[in-house]
C-alpha cells in the first residue's frame, strides 16, 4: 500500500466519495492508494486534499515524508 493508501486507510475515507468530488475515477485511486509505481500529479494530490477538507500541502507532506535526497558523498 502507497503513503497516501495508508493515509486514507487511517482517515476512513470513503473512496468513490473521492471520485464524485474530483473527477479522478474509482480505478485511478485504486492504482494510487495500493500501487507503489503509480505516480500522484500535483492536480490529483490537490484535489483529493481539498475533497476530504485538508491543505494539500499537509496531504503532501504525508504523502512524501520517506522521500530523501540522493547522498551527495
Amino acid at each position: 500500500m502507497t503513503e497516501l493508501g495508508l493515509f486514507l486507510a487511517k482517515r476512513s475515507v470513503n473512496k468513490a466519495e473521492i471520485a464524485r468530488r474530483t473527477g479522478i475515477s474509482k480505478a485511478r485511486l485504486t492504482q494510487l492508494s495500493n500501487n507503489e509505481k503509480t505516480k500522484l500529479t500535483a492536480e490529483e494530490l490537490f484535489k483529493i486534499a481539498l475533497s476530504i477538507s485538508i491543505k494539500p500541502c499537509d496531504l503532501l507532506i504525508e504523502v512524501c515524508k520517506n522521500v530523501t535526497l540522493k547522498d551527495q558523498s
